[in-house]
């Protein structure tokens, strides 16, 4: 299967996917996408636009991940904002959402965070922290106790040799679990159906 690993990070959702997919991953971030490669050196890196790539590119993929950059969505935005850091919510994760559901012939998901608003377009499914909206039916899930807390210690730090920073612990938190990952790439590849109770 040639699989689409759009906003691909450090490779959260990739880590138990194994090696017997064609992947190509972009991230845009090179210190992190150099990360990705080594950890994942039979996947194509691209270090472009994720955004700009999926136009281009979206016909020629039997699965597309996209998990766009959270940060302007998240919970967090509340307190930030009495902070005085005021953003505009990243209203670009929902043109994913609208192209892939008219355009793509493929399966496909888009995941992010839970919002600090009330969604423009509903989800597909809540599993734990994360929304996501695709064009195959996921079952749900309650978050788990291994999905909070702090990170001492993050990947990208160790690999960086560097201690960790909020940029970092950041990046690590807000990663799908390689678990959760699995799961739904199986959902994605027809391999798993919803129970329907």
């Amino acid at each position: 299967m040639k699989i689409l690993n759009l906003f691909a990070g450090i490779g959260g959702n990739r880590t138990l996917w194994g090696n017997k997919h064609d992947i190509t991953a972009v991230e845009h971030d090179k210190r992190i996408a150099k990360i990705y490669a080594k950890k994942f050196p039979n996947d194509l890196v691209s270090i472009t636009d994720a955004y700009g790539f999926l136009l281009k590119n979206y016909k020629f993929f039997d699965i597309i991940w996209a998990s766009p950059d959270c940060q302007t969505h998240s919970g967090c935005n509340t307190f930030l904002h009495s902070q005085g850091v005021i953003r505009y919510p990243d209203f670009r994760l929902y043109e994913i959402i609208v192209f892939l559901k008219t355009w793509s012939k493929t399966n496909w998901i888009v995941e992010n965070v839970k919002p600090y608003y009330k969604p423009l377009i509903l989800p597909t499914t809540i599993r734990g922290r994360h929304y996501y909206w695709s064009n195959i039916p996921i079952p749900s899930k309650k978050k788990g106790k291994s999905e909070i807390g702090r990170f001492k210690e993050t990947e990208k730090s160790k690999m960086l040799g560097k201690r960790p920073n909020s940029k970092d612990n950041q990046i690590e938190r807000n990663k799908v679990s390689g678990e959760e990952g699995k799961i739904i790439l199986q959902y994605l590849l027809g391999k798993k159906q919803m129970k329907l109770f």
